[in-house]
């Protein structure tokens, strides 16, 4: 459906100037430009004004405004989006939330707090840690509480502790016309009527703003267990994953680097690795002698499907130095490539599928004859294919699309999904009808209801 939006002039300016206060609204190039795209490759779009919001009320009179108006709004949280979910691709209103970024209540006896959408879920746990506890997703980068909630972030614990709306227990959600509601409970569990805090997870800010969550808090583990391990094939390094969950080790964990990926690795975290594919595995447990027969078992599995090495007995210092440049790839691959820009994938398949679409994405790489990287959160079955396209040269970014439609389709056929945690944005919006099949349209119809004339975020995922 075409929608017909309003240019903001100097009187839509003025009156939602009336809302915010002066140094809380921007209609600066600078600002605009800030605005105007996130670490996708995506092109930027810059917005007609940026508006910084302190309360859920702010937020309620500037949509009301919009709605009536018609005025596209999009949210934004730290931009560290890979699919384009935060520009502003009918310009419009930007809400930055870098300014509703506080932890309202921790209630330890719960084990749940009750944060701002702008707060950046590190700073949470930087404050948790000292009353042994944290928030267990762990999507890397400056990612906002909101923005996980808007892509139902993931990251490398997520085998474990699950994904965001896993650990969400309640939303203060503001709808297109204003009105404020809250979805979900502070109760551990509910089977009470339908679960709507499920409708916003993963959304992108479509269907409604998310302004405030209850998040489940998990208590530090007493003992963690880290161990490396390199295969000659990234087949191999799969399979070892299967066999690790089947037996029932439970890793809190589980990497797969590609040689590409390991060599990276290697450099920037000081640690000798081969150049062949490499698992990074870690176990949380109540015990060193706990986790010390873990190790052995998963040590024998991964011997049994031809291991070439095992490096387990792992300091603390050395395995946050690890975790750090795990988490920092994202950062380092772009770097290392200057003149390139990146499209990465993010599929998902069933964990039996996941030895044969990890060395089919392996082999589309190899054969791509581009810089390209595949690294895995492997326990769940989520695939990244990283390709580093030199920028403006048209007949490599064609290959590069025409490799990435393969591999995405390639994991729906497989009965996976488009994006295990990037959300849909801009860049996977054509695999929704095949992923979706005729449940497609019962998606448009939940936009209707809760977004008649389509000011949230338009463009993204439909």
């Amino acid at each position: 459906m075409t929608m017909e939006y309003r240019w903001l002039g100097q009187e839509e300016i003025q009156k939602l100037s009336r809302i915010v206060q002066e140094d809380r609204i921007s209609t600066g190039r600078s600002n605009l430009e800030l605005h105007a795209r996130d670490q996708s490759h995506h092109g930027p779009v810059k917005p007609e004004v940026v508006i910084w919001p302190i309360s859920p009320q702010e937020v309620s009179e500037i949509l009301r405004f919009a709605n009536e108006a018609k005025i596209p709004v999009t949210p934004w949280g730290a931009g560290s989006s890979l699919e384009g979910n935060p520009i502003p691709v009918k310009r419009g209103i930007v809400l930055d939330f870098t300014q509703m970024n506080r932890i309202l209540e921790i209630r330890e006896q719960d084990f749940q707090a009750d944060v701002e959408s702008g707060l950046v879920y590190k700073d949470l746990n930087d404050k948790l840690r000292h009353k042994g506890l944290f928030f267990p997703p762990d999507p890397g980068a400056g990612a906002t509480i909101g923005g996980m909630v808007a892509n139902n972030a993931s990251g490398t614990r997520a085998l474990r502790y699950g994904s965001t709306k896993d650990n969400l227990l309640r939303l203060k959600v503001v709808l297109a016309d204003g009105q404020i509601i809250e979805v979900g409970t502070r109760a551990s569990k509910s089977s009470s009527g339908y679960k709507l805090l499920d409708l916003f997870v993963g959304s992108e800010g479509t269907l409604g703003v998310v302004v405030e969550a209850t998040v489940r808090l998990r208590g530090l583990p007493q003992e963690f267990s880290s161990a490396l391990i390199s295969f000659k094939e990234e087949a191999q390094a799969a399979t070892a994953v299967f066999e690790m969950l089947r037996a029932g080790l439970e890793p809190a964990a589980l990497e797969l680097l590609d040689s590409e990926v390991s060599q990276l690795f290697g450099s920037h975290s000081g640690i000798e690795l081969p150049r062949a594919p490499v698992l990074l595995v870690e176990f949380h447990g109540p015990s060193k002698d706990y986790l010390a027969e873990v190790m052995a078992i998963a040590e024998e599995i991964a011997k049994g499907c031809g291991s070439i090495s095992f490096r387990s007995g792992i300091g603390r210092k050395e395995r946050d130095n690890l975790w750090k440049t795990r988490h920092a790839l994202g950062e380092i691959i772009p770097r290392i490539n200057v003149g390139r820009k990146q499209l990465t994938t993010d599929v998902a398949v069933p964990i039996s599928q996941f030895p044969r679409m990890v060395a089919f994405a392996s082999e589309e790489v190899k054969k791509a004859g581009i810089p390209g990287y595949v690294f895995c959160h492997a326990g769940d079955g989520n695939i990244h294919a990283i390709f580093m396209g030199k920028e403006g040269d048209r007949e490599e970014w064609a290959r590069i699309w025409e490799i990435s439609d393969r591999i995405v389709r390639k994991a729906i056929e497989l009965g996976g999904t488009a994006s295990g945690e990037h959300g849909i944005g801009l860049g996977k919006r054509r695999y929704m009808a095949q992923e979706h099949g005729e449940a497609l349209q019962w998606m448009r119809r939940l936009k209707e209801l809760f977004d008649p004339n389509h000011i949230l975020n338009p463009g993204k995922i439909l």
